[in-house]
């Protein structure tokens, strides 16, 4: 598909640069994909009233790493922002994205007190960086911050406030995170609180836990002009066998799997094409086009133009691309907040 179906305008009014507090007080706009006339103006904690005993949601429990970094360089004093990637290949190393001035091997960058990078080798020609670390194992939890999006952090910046605050720490995290491993957040999960999780069991919603971590890719915008030629970025996820059976077999049992957010859906489409559980890694595009295989509904946050994201979305709906953009210029009329920190949409079946 072309990329330019997936753009859209979008007032820099409503990036949101904060949460809604509490967490499942954020609007919901609720939506069917086969009926254009369903279209309510909800909330989070309304979820229980959109679904039904049978019905299985489906969350990512990965947790964020603090991953953004900030320090200086050794021999200029120049400033240096970068992001952590993962573990390099040789212990006591890291793959990082780095932005400063000047690059060379050998080039010592301090990032908190007692923390030292020291360039090793470029590895991509987008600025990917092996470094190696001293400071010890637990660097990025004494020195990292929370991996915000750019957008985030430029829409506060043009607001006249901190980029950074103590409370993201706590914020951009889901309540249910777990295993360490992801570079961003899955952001449709932060609106759970363990109360709303609580109710939805209570109610006889089932919940699957998987796992997918979070990689660079998610901040690589589309800049070819046709979505399948956009490089994908593979990303590490898992499913235990009992929660991939239980998937299976929703729909014979009058249930519906609906993911919370692109990446468990990512995921359990990515096994159902695997054909079993275990540990994967998918590089799996989904646009208009793609023959579900576990997926009925899907809740999920409003996202950047011109992304994979947004053409996931537009696979739900028959009327494509084109149903996406009505849908989020009600939002937008309706003053809804948009991507990491934003509000929420439900699509059902």
């Amino acid at each position: 598909m072309r990329t330019d179906e997936l753009d859209f305008e979008l007032p820099e009014s409503l990036i949101a640069r904060s949460p809604a507090q509490p967490r499942d007080s954020a609007r919901l706009l609720v939506v069917s994909r086969s009926d254009d006339s369903v279209r309510e103006d909800a909330h989070v904690r309304d979820l229980p009233r959109f679904l039904r005993v049978g019905d299985t949601m489906v969350f990512n429990t990965t947790r964020v790493v603090q991953a953004r970094f900030a320090g200086r360089n050794l021999d200029t004093g120049g400033k240096v922002t970068g992001l952590y990637l993962e573990p390099g290949a040789e212990h006591g190393t890291w793959r990082v994205l780095l932005k400063m001035r000047r690059h060379r091997p050998g080039i010592r960058i301090e990032i908190g007190q007692g923390v030292l990078l020291t360039l090793v080798r470029k590895e991509t020609d987008d600025g990917v960086w092996l470094v190696s670390v001293e400071g010890g194992g637990d660097a990025l939890e004494r020195v990292g911050l929370p991996p915000l999006p750019p957008y985030i952090l430029s829409a506060r910046r043009h607001a006249g406030e901190s980029e950074d605050r103590p409370e993201d720490v706590g914020q951009y995290q889901t309540v249910y995170a777990d295993e360490p491993g992801s570079v961003a957040a899955p952001t449709a999960g932060l609106h759970f609180t363990p109360e709303l999780l609580r109710s939805l069991s209570d109610m006889g919603v089932w919940r699957a836990d998987v796992t997918l971590h979070v990689g660079r890719g998610t901040f690589q915008p589309v800049e070819v002009d046709v979505l399948e030629e956009h490089p994908m970025h593979s990303e590490w996820c898992r499913i235990d066998p009992a929660t991939f059976e239980r998937l299976v077999s929703v729909r014979s049992e009058g249930g519906r799997v609906i993911p919370v957010g692109s990446t468990s859906c990512r995921t359990i489409e990515a096994f159902a094409e695997f054909g079993r559980a275990g540990e994967i890694e998918t590089d799996i595009l989904i646009s208009p086009g793609y023959q579900w295989r576990l997926t009925d509904g899907l809740m999920t946050n409003f996202h950047l133009p011109r992304s994979t994201l947004i053409a996931m979305v537009s696979a739900l709906f028959p009327g494509g691309a084109e149903r996406v953009r009505e849908i989020y210029a009600h939002a937008i009329e309706q003053k809804y907040r948009f991507f990491s920190f934003g509000d929420a949409m439900l699509i059902l079946p």
